[in-house]
């Protein structure tokens, strides 16, 4: 399933000179198969110095589960306001792909792609990966170190 969302939200948060240049980021979290319930999934940026800047996804649409994404959640400040880009738990085995329209100005500058992932009675795994958001990361696969199995963006 492909999502298409805009966030100039997050762009705005981060006082980017100007959204005229933007692109296209597709993201791709495959999960592993750990014979658990759906994984709730947050994707979330952070600046060079690790501080919040917003939220690109979250998979699971029950917001009493969202304190299990531990570093997403207390980095919103407990508040995890995500209108407008949720959608399912993912299952065990499954992928989740996103597709974000981003400011030019957040590649190469800094910034982090995070995910969180936790499932019902199985373990958390706050900041499960972290990636720098750079041209050159673009198509690398990384491995998770709890439930993702790869993870990988495309310019």
């Amino acid at each position: 399933m492909k999502h298409v969302i805009s966030i100039a939200v997050l762009a705005g948060a981060l006082a980017a000179p100007s959204l005229a240049s933007a692109r296209q980021v597709s993201f791709e979290t495959q999960l592993s198969s750990y014979g658990g319930d759906g994984a709730y999934v947050a994707m979330y940026v952070t600046d060079r110095t690790g501080r919040y800047q917003g939220t690109l996804w979250v998979a699971g649409r029950k917001a009493k589960y969202y304190r299990h994404l531990r570093d997403w959640y207390r980095a919103t400040g407990g508040t995890a306001k995500v209108d407008g880009i949720t959608g399912a738990s993912v299952g065990a085995g499954k992928t989740l792909r996103a597709t974000l329209d981003l400011s030019d100005t957040l590649l190469d500058a800094g910034y982090e792609v995070h995910i969180d992932t936790a499932v019902e009675d199985m373990k958390e795994y706050p900041s499960e990966v972290v990636v720098p958001l750079t041209t050159s990361g673009a198509n690398k696969t990384v491995k998770g170190s709890g439930y993702v199995k790869s993870f990988r963006y495309s310019l």
